[in-house]
């Protein structure tokens, strides 16, 4: 995670916030692969994507219910721009004509960094239900890291070639 974003600054509510926003932009992030790759290529790429979008939906919601708990509708006070600093990948690294790894490297990449976000915020969170939850996403994005790392291993290097093999795993948990 980039040094530029100091989490200690964060209160509780912003930090749930902060990380409400990155779940929201890698679910936007995914979906946006799927439909890329879903337009091209017959390929299983497309439904692994809409699986990784579905599961940082229901982390983001699992997120949102906590922050309505604890601070009902009491305004966002973080910057949107803070998930480029956490998570966001570098907007050079999605186009048109992204292929199935391109997609997959600058998921993992993405999955490294929110990760880290979240295992940095970990040791400064007081509150134990946000704890527990923060450790649960924390666990998910690194099975996250390890089926992309995995997949990096079969996904063909070009756009031409198909992808057809079955992960046989459930990447949205």
């Amino acid at each position: 995670m980039p040094q530029a974003l100091e989490l200690r600054s964060l209160s509780l509510q912003d930090a749930l916030d902060l990380a409400i926003l990155l779940e929201e932009e890698a679910r936007a992030r995914y979906r946006e692969y799927a439909g890329m790759m879903g337009q091209r290529l017959a390929t299983q790429a497309s439904g692994m994507f809409h699986a990784m979008a579905a599961g940082e939906a229901r982390h983001a919601a699992q997120l949102a219910a906590r922050r309505r708990a604890l601070f009902a509708d009491a305004p966002r006070r973080v910057d949107p721009g803070l998930v480029t600093e956490v998570e966001a990948p570098d907007a050079r690294a999605t186009h048109v004509l992204l292929s199935p790894r391109e997609a997959v490297e600058a998921a993992l990449v993405a999955e490294e960094r929110s990760h880290g976000f979240y295992a940095a915020a970990l040791p400064l969170v007081r509150d134990p239900e946000v704890r527990a939850l923060f450790s649960e996403i924390a666990a998910a994005e690194e099975r996250h890291e390890a089926f992309l790392r995995e997949l990096l291993r079969r996904v063909p290097d070009a756009v031409e070639d198909p992808w057809v093999e079955e992960t046989g795993s459930d990447p949205g948990s």
